[in-house]
C-alpha cells in the first residue's frame, strides 16, 4: 500500500520529527512500527531516506510505501446509513454512535467503510489506500454526527485541501462536567501522543507535537440545585455540567476531548479522558458533530449540513432540565 502526505502548515518552525508526525497522522501505526519503516527506506522524504528524527518543514513530501499486512479485501456490507446529502462527487453522513470510521486492527467489518463500498460500490476515492477508500477525515467511534466522504479523487484532493487550510467549518455539541463561568474561550494547546499509553493523546509543550486550536462557547449550564421557575434546573447527577458548543480550527486525534478535560471540563461519558464514577457512563462521550460546511469540489458552492442530537444525548438533556433523578 502506499501512501503520499504533505506536511502541512502547522509544523512549520516547529522542529516536528517525521516519526512524530507520522504517528499523530496514522494513529493506527505505532510509532516503533513507523520507525521501522523509516529506518527501511519504505518511507521516505522528498524522495530519499531519511532518519526518524529528521525535523519536518512545510512542504516536504512523505511518501509510505508498504505491503499491507492486513487482509486484501475489505467486503462490502448493507449497513443501513443517515445519508444526509450525496452527489456523484461527496456523501455526508450522519455516523451513529459504536460506528469505527474505518477498519484497523480489531475492526473490519461493521464500518462506515463497509457499509460505503456496498452503498457506492466502485465510486470511492483512492487517495487513502484500499482499507480507507473515500476516507478524507474521521471522527470517533463512540463521536455522532456528520462526516464527508469523497468519491473520486477530485473530490478527495479538494476537501483534503480544504482541511488543511482550516475553511471546513466543523462544530460539535458537548456535555463537559464542571460550571464553564466564561460565556466563550479559546483553547491553543499543542497535542501528541501520550508518553504512557500510546492509544492516547496528551497536552505537550509549545514547541512539540503538533499545534491544535479548539474555541467553545457556551449553550447552557446545569447547577447541582437550582430554583423552581427561575430557569435554572436541577441536575440530579450531583456534578454541575455546562452544554457547549466547539468549533475545530484544527482537526487532531481526540481533540475536543483532550482540550476540555487539560482545562477541567471533561466530556461527560468518556471513559479515556473523563471523571473517575461517572454517573453518564455507557453511552460514550456526549459528543455530536452537529454542522459540516464546505465548499463544493466541483460546483465551488459553499453547502452546510446540520444533524440533530442522537436520541440518548436528547434524552439526558431532557432529564437534566426537568430534574428526573430516576432517569440517568
Amino acid at each position: 500500500m502506499e501512501q503520499v502526505f504533505h506536511a502541512d502548515k502547522s509544523i512549520d518552525n516547529q522542529k516536528i520529527r517525521l516519526d512524530s508526525y507520522l504517528t499523530e497522522t496514522l494513529p493506527d501505526m505505532s510509532r516503533s512500527h513507523i520507525q521501522t519503516l523509516i529506518r527501511s527506506g519504505e518511507i521516505t522524504v522528498n524522495g530519499t531516506s531519511v532518519k526518524p528524527g529528521y525535523a519536518l518543514n512545510e512542504g516536504d513530501t512523505i511518501r509510505i510505501s508498504e505491503r499491507d499486512p492486513e487482509p486484501a479485501g475489505i467486503e462490502p456490507e448493507d449497513i443501513p446509513l443517515d445519508i444526509v446529502y450525496e452527489d456523484s462527487d461527496v456523501i455526508v453522513i450522519n455516523k451513529p454512535k459504536g460506528m469505527v470510521v474505518h477498519p484497523a486492527n480489531g475492526h473490519y467489518t461493521g464500518t462506515l467503510v463497509n457499509a460505503l463500498l456496498y452503498h457506492c460500490r466502485d465510486s470511492l476515492s483512492g487517495i487513502n489506500g484500499e482499507l480507507r477508500p473515500g476516507i478524507v477525515h474521521r471522527i470517533d467511534m463512540d463521536t455522532t454526527g456528520l462526516i464527508i466522504a469523497c468519491k473520486n479523487d477530485h473530490a478527495h484532493t479538494s476537501i483534503a485541501a480544504q482541511l488543511e487550510e482550516h475553511s471546513i467549518t466543523r462544530r460539535y455539541i458537548a456535555l463537559c462536567y464542571h460550571n464553564i463561568t466564561e460565556d466563550s474561550g479559546t483553547i491553543d494547546k499543542p497535542l501528541d501522543r501520550s508518553r504512557t499509553d500510546r492509544k492516547l493523546m496528551a497536552v505537550c509543550r509549545p514547541g512539540e507535537g503538533r499545534n491544535a486550536v479548539t474555541h467553545y462557547r457556551v449553550l447552557e449550564r446545569f447547577p447541582v440545585k437550582g430554583n423552581a421557575g427561575s430557569g435554572n434546573t436541577f441536575n440530579p447527577t450531583g456534578l454541575p455540567l455546562t452544554l457547549i458548543e466547539c468549533r475545530l480550527e484544527t482537526g487532531r486525534t481526540h481533540q475536543i476531548r483532550v482540550h476540555m478535560s487539560s482545562i477541567g471540563h471533561p466530556l461527560a461519558g468518556d471513559e479515556a479522558y473523563g471523571i473517575r464514577k461517572d454517573p453518564l457512563k455507557g453511552h460514550g462521550q456526549y459528543l455530536h458533530a452537529a454542522v459540516l460546511g464546505f465548499t463544493h469540489p466541483t460546483t465551488g458552492e459553499r453547502l452546510t449540513f446540520e444533524a440533530p442530537l442522537p436520541d440518548y444525548f436528547k434524552e439526558t438533556l431532557d432529564r437534566l432540565r426537568t430534574g428526573a433523578r430516576s432517569s440517568i
